[in-house]
């Protein structure tokens, strides 16, 4: 931990505040002042002062949701994929700038993998059981001895 950078209210407020502004841990620790990344995942492992836990954890959660509505703003923002680009005649022409098409296509695919693991229950893959009409499966658990064997017919 930076010398200068011990736990105090005010700095854990801007931390979480931050965080719950979508900025990364990493960000944020890089900032002038402010205390290295460990140092905060220990404070909040060791809940210092009162319930900075819960407050960085909420902080985190809150920064998950923002990550989400960025989905569709990267998704939707086409301003960028398209360059005017010089023909051979000296003319120009409009191509598609595939560089920043795939950026954008990494960044959402970045950050629906974050959010499918961070916040499983709402973003993660969802797992249908149940019957061809999503009626409940039921089993039946049949005990056989060596004396009757079970029909494989």
């Amino acid at each position: 931990m930076r010398s200068d950078c011990n736990y105090t209210d005010e700095l854990a407020a801007r931390i979480c505040d931050q965080l719950a502004d979508g900025l990364t841990l990493r960000e944020i620790c890089r900032q002038e002042g402010m205390p290295d990344e460990r140092a905060v995942r220990i404070w909040a492992e060791k809940d210092y002062g009162p319930g900075f836990r819960e407050r960085y954890e909420t902080a985190r959660l809150l920064g998950y949701r923002k990550m989400a509505d960025e989905l569709l703003e990267i998704s939707d923002d086409g301003r960028n994929d398209w360059v005017e680009r010089q023909s051979r005649d000296g003319g120009t022409y409009k191509a598609p700038d595939h560089d920043h098409i795939h950026r954008s296509r990494l960044r959402v695919d970045t950050r629906k993998w974050i959010l499918s693991k961070m916040l499983p229950k709402i973003y993660g893959d969802k797992l249908e059981l149940g019957g061809p009409d999503g009626s409940p499966i039921h089993v039946t658990v049949v005990k056989y001895t060596s004396d009757d064997p079970p029909d494989t017919k």
